[in-house]
C-alpha cells in the first residue's frame, strides 16, 4: 500500500441529483436548496468527508421529497379546479 492512498475505494452516496432537478419543475422554491444540497456531495467525498456527504444527500434528499409532494399536490389541486370550471360553464351555457 503506497502512502497517501485510501486503503479502501472511496463510498458511493447517492447525491440525489436527478430527483432535485425533476422537483424543480413541480416546485421550484424548494427544490433549489436540494440542487444546493446535491452538488455538495461529490465534492465532499473526494474530500474524505463522508459524514459531511451524507448529511447533504440525506437534506437534498429531503428537500427534493418535499418540493415533489407539494408539487403535485398543486397540480392536482389545479386539476380539479380546471374540471370544476369546466363543469360549470357546461352547466351555464347549456342553460342559456
Amino acid at each position: 500500500m503506497q502512502p497517501g492512498y485510501p486503503s479502501h475505494p472511496p463510498q458511493q452516496i447517492n447525491n440525489n441529483m436527478t430527483m432535485s432537478i425533476v422537483a424543480i419543475f413541480l416546485f421550484w422554491p424548494l427544490a433549489i436548496p436540494a440542487i444546493i444540497n446535491a452538488s455538495k456531495v461529490n465534492p465532499l467525498l473526494q474530500q474524505g468527508n463522508f459524514a459531511e456527504a451524507q448529511a447533504a444527500a440525506a437534506e437534498s434528499r429531503k428537500w427534493s421529497k418535499l418540493a415533489l409532494i407539494i408539487g403535485i399536490c398543486l397540480w392536482v389541486v389545479s386539476l380539479i379546479c380546471c374540471v370544476i370550471s369546466f363543469v360549470i360553464s357546461a352547466n351555464s351555457a347549456s342553460n342559456i
